[in-house]
């Protein structure tokens, strides 16, 4: 199910109105189209709730045979936290077991970007992308990583630069068997040159 598109003059209004509160001239030059352009800004950052997640993998779900472990690492995100609004930012690691169907390899970056783009937290953002790739394919199982740093905390509260989040979500064989989820741990932490 997809959203609306964002009412751009109304969140325009909202802007100004948030200028003002901070105690800026939203007339002077330099603001004068600030509204505008994050009114634009928070409508691309936010296109993950109206697009859908069967038109993104758009028939690109095949029968195959092969059962091995298939895995995009290092797949870049941004996300905007739900506590804040403020971005949080980093890189999926996405791993799953084919049970006789596979996935276009670039519709799994495609998944992470529309979870990716609304509001978050990062846990639930690792979970559905989980819970999206088994449910479609119904593979033997799905490993996620996500490695995140959280402006957040880099900005205000605890200020921590180099602090950096990680979570998981392992369904099926990558939850029940831990030779799986130990292959895929060391997968993605090595770097292959």
């Amino acid at each position: 199910m997809t959203a609306e598109s964002p009412d751009v003059m109304k969140l325009e209004t909202l802007v100004t109105d948030i200028l003002i509160g901070i105690g800026e001239d939203p007339q002077r030059e330099g603001l004068r189209r600030t509204p505008h352009r994050v009114a634009k800004a928070y409508e691309y950052l936010t296109k993950g709730y109206r697009e859908d997640i069967a038109a993104v993998l758009n028939g690109a779900v095949f029968e195959e045979k092969y059962n091995e472990m298939v895995i995009v690492r290092d797949i870049d995100f941004f996300s905007l936290c739900e506590h804040h609004m403020i971005p949080f930012y980093g890189k999926a690691h996405v791993a799953y077991i084919p049970n006789g169907k596979i996935v276009g390899l670039s519709k799994i970056p495609r998944v992470v970007e529309v979870f990716a783009r609304r509001l978050q937290v990062q846990e639930r953002l690792t979970q559905q992308i989980a819970e999206t790739l088994f449910n479609v394919l119904n593979p033997e199982g799905v490993g996620v990583v996500i490695e995140a740093r959280h402006m957040c905390m880099m900005m205000r509260g605890v200020e921590k630069q180099n602090s950096l989040a990680t979570t998981s979500a392992m369904l099926g064989a990558f939850r029940d068997d831990d030779k799986t989820r130990q292959e895929f741990l060391a997968l993605i932490e090595n770097r292959l040159t």
